[in-house]
């Protein structure tokens, strides 16, 4: 099993790090790692393009979720089976945005690997033999970075990525009158939590680990939220909001007191 690993993720990975960092004048590592994590990211631009999906289907869904809940509030199992029809009629699955996350986690691993034995081990044993091998690989990029060392500015620039692209994915509050809204304001508090807490691991680990691990986990987060903004956007236009019925009864309810 590890051997599979290291044949089908991790030795190309290194690989590509290394043509990337041969070919590039003045060899600079830091060019040739940006240029990695965008090939990267459109490897697994399908799997991340399936997770944002989900994740924009299930907060698009809530309005339908919080009207069902509000018609079947008196019957829990009735209002069970409604929002599992929903889910089948809208063809959205609860666990579609975390499913492509856990695809990625062999690449993930695999990438971290060959940071941690490229840049500061310097640990160049699985080139390929059509690859030339420079022996090393020199750590400082834009002429000033050195990423074989924690970088405090890098960790906070992942830090503040991280934090951009969890803030698009927040739960919002439920209204206090809405039945189950105790729950999913619940939700809410704890996405709140995870807004600030995400971040906050990400600038530790960044703080703990080579410049060159934070700089490709920051441009591939950075990636990733610029394409959460451009297919929310691009949802928005072609799905205009809709009047859900069960709000509607609501709002007039409302008007009427």
């Amino acid at each position: 099993m590890v051997q599979l690993f290291n044949v089908v993720l991790y030795q190309p990975i290194l690989n590509a790090l290394v043509f990337l960092y041969n070919i590039i004048p003045g060899h600079d590592l830091g060019i040739a790692i940006i240029i990695l994590t965008i090939l990267v990211k459109l490897l697994i631009y399908p799997l991340t393009r399936q997770s944002i999906k989900g994740q924009k289907a299930l907060q698009d869904l809530q309005p339908k979720i919080d009207a069902l809940k509000l018609k079947y509030k008196d019957n829990k199992e009735q209002q069970a089976k409604e929002m599992m029809e929903l889910y089948k009629q809208e063809k959205v699955n609860p666990l579609s945005s975390c499913l492509p996350l856990l695809i990625q986690l062999p690449l993930l691993i695999a990438v971290y690997r060959v940071f941690i034995d490229a840049i500061p081990a310097q640990n160049l044993d699985s080139i390929y033999s059509f690859i030339n091998n420079p022996g090393q690989l020199n750590p400082i990029a834009f002429g000033f970075v050195n990423l074989a060392i924690p970088n405090v500015v890098l960790a906070v620039l992942a830090g503040a990525a991280q934090f951009w692209q969890t803030k698009m994915l927040m739960t919002k509050k439920a209204p206090k009158n809405m039945p189950g809204a105790k729950d999913e304001n619940m939700m809410a508090m704890m996405n709140k939590q995870m807004q600030y807490f995400m971040p906050i691991i990400t600038i530790i680990i960044g703080l703990r680990f080579p410049g060159g691990l934070t700089l490709y986990w920051f441009v591939l987060t950075l990636l990733t939220a610029l394409q959460q903004v451009w297919m929310f956007r691009h949802d928005d236009k072609n799905n205009p909001p809709q009047i859900i019925e069960g709000q509607k009864i609501e709002d007039q309810k409302k008007l009427g007191n």
